[in-house]
Parts: structure tokens; sequence; C-alpha cells
């Protein structure tokens, strides 16, 4: 006799090696990319004002550059959306993988950038347009590796095993050495 319930689909199984795998490399990318901003907000308070902004007010200046910090931020929904619909259909890992390569490039754009006495407005407008970038890279790192995170650990586990690499990521960032 047949039943009318349909049977109960097993839950797949991860290797322990997976889980620890998939675990360190969230949370290397969420250090990495946390100390990024790290790094960018020392530099928006002490460097980037007087090299992106017009020196005719340091206060100024220096607002405008903070605002840009705060725009990376911003952009981390955004990331999240597009990235994360990206790594539900193409793979986490490819999302992660391009996550991390934004990042870097945005990173070196930073530091290539030409200043504000070089080509005037443009380069405030270039620098929002890289913080965006990054903020984009930023946000579709965080949640998709957490939900590589959690989706290679046991199912009784997903609830207890997701603190770890956040806080572990913003304590090892936040204790890098700044500029």
């Amino acid at each position: 006799m047949m039943s009318s319930t349909p049977e109960a689909a097993a839950a797949p199984t991860t290797s322990r090696g997976y889980t620890w795998k998939a675990t360190l490399s969230g949370l290397a990318g969420n250090t990495l990319e946390l100390y990024d901003f790290l790094l960018y907000g020392t530099a928006a308070s002490l460097f980037f004002p007087t090299l992106f902004f017009p020196a005719d007010s340091g206060f100024a200046a220096t607002l405008a550059s903070l605002a840009t910090f705060a725009i990376g931020f911003f952009a981390r929904p955004v990331g999240g959306l597009l990235i994360g619909r990206y790594g539900d259909r193409m793979g986490r890992k490819k999302a992660l993988l391009f996550t991390l390569y934004l990042m870097g490039t945005c990173t070196i754009a930073i530091g290539l950038l030409p200043t504000y006495a070089q080509v005037g407005v443009l380069a405030p407008v270039l620098l929002v347009v890289v913080r965006l970038l990054q903020g984009i890279a930023m946000g579709g790192e965080w949640g998709g590796s957490m939900v590589l995170v959690a989706e290679s650990v046991p199912p009784g586990r997903r609830g207890s095993s997701l603190p770890y690499p956040i806080s572990v990521a913003s304590c090892r960032s936040s204790s890098l050495p700044a500029p």
C-alpha cells in the first residue's frame, strides 16, 4: 500500500573538513574586507581631505572625506542583493571570488586615483564611484560567506556556528595594525 505523504528527503551531509574550510574561507574574506574598511577609515580622516577635496575649508574637506567612508556602508545592502542573487544562481564560490577580486581591485584603484590638485572635481567623483563598488563587494562577500558557512555545517548547528566567523573577523580586523 502506498502512503499519501511523501518521504522526507535526507539532509545533505558535509564532511568536517569541508565545514572547516568553508568557515575559515568566510572568516578570511570577512577579515580582509573589514581590515580594508578600517584602513580606508583611517586614511579618510588623516590623508584624504587634503588629497581629494578642495582646501578651502579643512572641516568641510574632512566631512566630505568621511562621507565617502559612509558611502561604502550604504552600498552594502545593494551588494548583498546583487551578488547574493548571483551566488544563488551561479554558485557561492564564484560569487565570493568575484567579491574578493572586486574589493582588491577597488583598493588598488584608490591608491592610484589622481588627486584634487591633478584633476579637480573628478578626483572626489572617482573616489565615490570606487567606494560604492567597494561597498557592493563587502555586502556581497559578507552575506555570501555567511550563507556558505550556514550551508556547510550540519542543520542542528547552524544557529550556533554563524556568530563565530562574524565576531572573530571583527576582532581580527580591529586588532591588525593601522597605518
